[in-house]
């Protein structure tokens, strides 16, 4: 049996055990899930907390842009021309959105200048002359820009994506992003294995209610930056539960360290 296989050889134990990890690890990157490392993949038996981000993680990843808001003396598509060579080189998928929108309209910009990836508020960037902020509610705060106070609330399940010219609101940009197919039968197959779900997310509440709502996950919190998604895991962990984060992008990297 193993047992005397072991005794006789416990040599062979030690060089099976790596191959196997390694073997699961490469499998679960060919289907797109990276785990940190054999000794991660060996804790997923004792879990008692699975975290989930929301956008490329239970929603497809890819928002559609819905609807562009011009302000002031703004023209709708210039907005969308100076957005998307602002975020041309941007993984996230809201830039993608703006960026494939503009190339729909056959928009072209040269390049932004002085762009700065914001973890967890959006980007700032120089473009036709112009200081653009293109972000959430939390980067005009940063820079105490006021919100249009007769802006109306985003509907259920959208984004919103705010943008600023020289420190002045010049319009916003509403996306949404769809739910993956295989999402509910995910979290279902998590919850019968006896394991709590939670969700964190850098969006909205408005934004993550219909998700949240279709999975049936009770608890979420939304509107978290990189470090307070970090500071939530901690606080799971310190209780003595033991905690598995699934993100994607930029702003689960903290968390998921």
């Amino acid at each position: 049996g193993l047992v005397l296989l072991v005794i006789g050889c416990p040599c062979a134990m030690g060089l099976a055990v790596p191959a196997a990890l390694t073997v699961a690890v490469g499998r679960g990157a060919q289907l797109g899930v990276l785990f940190k490392g054999g000794e991660a993949l060996e804790r997923l038996s004792n879990l008692d907390v699975i975290v989930l981000d929301k956008t490329g993680t239970v929603t497809v990843g890819r928002p559609v842009l819905a609807s562009i808001h011009a302000l002031a003396d703004h023209a709708e598509t210039d907005l969308l021309r100076i957005a998307g060579a602002a975020e041309e080189r941007s993984n996230h998928p809201l830039a993608h959105a703006i960026v494939d929108r503009a190339h729909e309209l056959a928009l072209s910009w040269n390049p932004a200048e002085d762009v700065q990836i914001l973890p967890g508020r959006g980007l700032s960037a120089r473009v036709e002359g112009h200081e653009c902020l293109l972000g959430n509610e939390a980067l005009f705060q940063e820079f105490f820009i006021p919100l249009p106070a007769n802006a109306p609330i985003p509907d259920p399940g959208v984004t919103r994506l705010w943008m600023a010219l020289d420190n002045k609101p010049a319009g916003y940009f509403d996306a949404k992003d769809a739910l993956r197919p295989d999402a509910p039968a995910a979290i279902a197959a998590i919850r019968s294995e006896g394991l709590r779900v939670l969700m964190l997310t850098g969006d909205s509440a408005i934004a993550a209610a219909p998700i949240v709502q279709q999975l049936n996950i009770a608890e979420v919190e939304a509107g978290l930056d990189p470090a307070g998604k970090l500071a939530r895991i901690r606080t799971l962990q310190q209780s003595g539960l033991r905690v598995a984060m699934v993100g994607d992008g930029i702003n689960d990297a903290p968390a998921m360290a």
